[in-house]
């Protein structure tokens, strides 16, 4: 209703003037309290301290509540923030009452007065949800989670079509908030790497129905944020900034198995102002001879004009920047198997089949597929087939109070022989291959999960396998150069002490200048012959093969001693990995907190609750 509809009014002309000056500038929320306030007063006549007045102020709030959207998102790279904070742009702007949260920030115990939800939730590794919705995620499948029959939502899940368990976290989701009595107002999203694909008439299907539901008032609404936004920055995946490369310099041994690289790479001009903890976006280019092996196994014109999706390249342009050549993906085998007809390729698409799919789309890129099943492809359905080429994010490996305008990476290069030709990693092969003076188009990505702590004299704990390291050595830098005082304790492993110890030089001089407090390493393959010392002056068992999770059982008394004192615990590297992590620090908190194994879990999910345990896995 306009205020030009409204009754004329009974209060005297003084009253009147006293009203509009107390309700000037008010927010919509203060609005709907100051309206139960009033009529707790029409009802009974009572004081402006009365208990009927307070139950009316509550009963406006949750008449607020009902008319506003929440919209909560878990990201472990960014893309469902970002689909998440489009989307709540949107409802602003179409004047609806909008709540954004990330998911770790959200009060779980206002969940059973939500009335319209909308969840953007990411699926990392196996199935698992993306760190910062661990704790949501676990309380939604929990014996605490409420009866939900008041409350309606709509669930959108972003994946990787190269893990058989694609979208299972937003699937889970969608399936338990309806188990709960929640209503589903349309059906479960899920986002490929291309996601706005998906996400795009998702949110225009999202947009309708919150108009539709909660009808708008005039002027607009705002955003109510649980966290601070971070501005978007001027580089994008879409608009990357283009960085010289300063130095591209292998840190394994000649001999190493591993090829890891230390590249540095110049930002000036760019503003990209990272903090210890956020990743730069890479977009890479195929190798050049994957895409002629493509080319030549299906006999196609590499020069020809292909047009898709609003977009004209030369095939060859398709697939050396467009199309991922180097990951395989569910729906290009199921592509090929109509084209092909072949019956054992059919069949591991069918229920049952999980871990032979995963075993085929961990260990064949798309190359190898069409070497092995012949088939008919024009270029167009080439392109149409094959799913767009992803950025990739490193974590930055430096702290701008160091380094000043260039950030470093720690890039492990991917490269191995097969029966049919060399494989390469895309981004990984690009970035080893750039010579000094050379360029990448970059992009910052940040990660607010993991964050120093605020307080300079916490004692941090890290643990960082092989590239894992990289988030670390930014770590340990900032810490120097800023003067903390807590005290500082890596976990590194890798296979070889002489070959594969990334950083050596540097992080021997850390412990000389106090940067770092305790190092303990682990080397899996240096089992052979005779014990050699750690860098603790311990020796390491030589008849058996050793990872950081048995270091740090073995250091179990004063890591849970560190964490009982306020210590921030870190953890990159793989997926696997970090779960490993996971299952030893429960055993350590069983063993020396005294806790039986419930309470151990629950002391971590706590520690995740206080931001004072972060991972940064992929």
């Amino acid at each position: 209703m306009s205020v030009a509809a409204l009754p004329r009014s009974p209060l005297p002309e003084d009253k009147a003037q006293l009203l509009s000056r107390l309700t000037d500038g008010l927010d919509p929320g203060a609005l709907w309290w100051l309206s139960g306030y009033a009529a707790g007063l029409a009802r009974g006549g009572v004081s402006g301290t009365d208990a009927g007045a307070v139950s009316s102020a509550q009963a406006a709030a949750e008449a607020q509540d009902a008319a506003r959207l929440t919209i909560l998102y878990g990201s472990q790279t960014g893309n469902a923030r970002r689909v998440a904070e489009n989307l709540a742009r949107r409802a602003e702007a179409a004047g609806l009452d909008v709540r954004l949260a990330r998911a770790d920030a959200y009060p779980l115990r206002e969940l059973a007065k939500e009335r319209l939800l909308y969840v953007v939730i990411s699926t990392q590794g196996d199935g698992d949800p993306p760190d910062d919705a661990r704790g949501f995620v676990e309380f939604l499948a929990g014996r605490r989670a409420p009866r939900l029959e008041a409350l309606s939502f709509a669930v959108l899940g972003l994946g990787d079509s190269s893990y058989p368990q694609f979208c299972a976290t937003g699937r889970r989701l969608d399936a338990r908030l309806a188990e709960l009595g929640a209503r589903r107002l349309f059906g479960f999203g899920e986002a490929d790497l291309d996601v706005d694909a998906t996400a795009v008439p998702w949110m225009q299907r999202a947009l309708a129905h919150a108009r539709e539901r909660l009808k708008p008032p005039l002027p607009p609404a705002k955003v109510t944020l649980l966290r601070p936004r971070v501005d978007a920055a001027a580089w994008s995946a879409a608009r990357p900034f283009t960085a010289g490369v300063l130095v591209n310099q292998r840190i394994t041994a000649d001999d190493s198995a591993k090829d890891v690289r230390h590249l540095e790479l110049d930002l000036a001009g760019s503003g990209l102002d990272y903090e210890p903890g956020d990743a730069l976006g890479v977009l890479p280019r195929n190798p050049s001879p994957l895409v002629e092996a493509v080319l030549e196994t299906l006999w196609l014109d590499g020069d020809a004009e292909i047009a898709h999706a609003g977009e004209t390249h030369t095939l060859r342009e398709w697939l050396t920047t467009k199309r991922e050549l180097t990951r395989l993906a569910r729906p290009f085998v199921a592509a090929l198997a109509a084209r092909c007809g072949d019956g054992a390729l059919r069949a591991l698409l069918q229920p049952g089949q999980s871990e032979a799919l995963r075993q085929l789309l961990e260990t064949s890129q798309p190359v190898d597929l069409l070497q092995r099943y012949p088939a008919e492809w024009s270029g167009e359905a080439l392109v149409a087939a094959l799913r767009p080429l992803a950025p990739r994010l490193y974590s930055i490996a430096s702290s701008r109070a160091a380094v000043g305008d260039e950030a470093h990476l720690t890039v492990a290069h991917v490269e191995y022989a097969t029966d049919t030709g060399v494989r390469w990693g895309a981004a990984s092969h690009w970035l080893a291959t750039r010579a000094e003076g050379e360029t990448v188009e970059v992009y910052l990505e940040r990660n607010e999960r993991f964050r120093l702590p605020a307080d300079p004299d916490r004692d941090i704990i890290m643990v960082g396998p092989g590239t894992g390291v990289a988030p670390f050595r930014a770590f340990v830098q900032q810490r120097r150069e800023s003067g903390a005082r807590g005290r500082n304790w890596l976990f590194f492993g890798n296979p070889h002490f002489r070959s594969d110890f990334l950083y050596q030089l540097e992080w021997q001089a850390a412990l000389k200048d106090g940067s770092l407090a305790r190092l303990d390493v682990a080397f899996s393959r240096d089992f052979a012959g005779s014990p050699h010392m750690d860098v603790r002056g311990v020796a390491q068992d030589a008849r058996k093969k050793t990872y950081v999770q048995q270091r740090l059982r073995e250091s179990g008394r004063e890591l849970f001693g560190w964490l009982e004192n306020g210590a921030y615990l870190y953890v990159c590297g793989a997926t696997a990995m970090a779960r490993r992590v996971e299952d030893t620090l429960r055993d350590v908190i069983v063993e020396h907190g005294g806790r039986s194994i419930e309470a151990a879990g629950e002391y971590i999910a706590k520690l995740r609750d206080e931001h004072r345990y972060a991972r940064d896995v992929y």
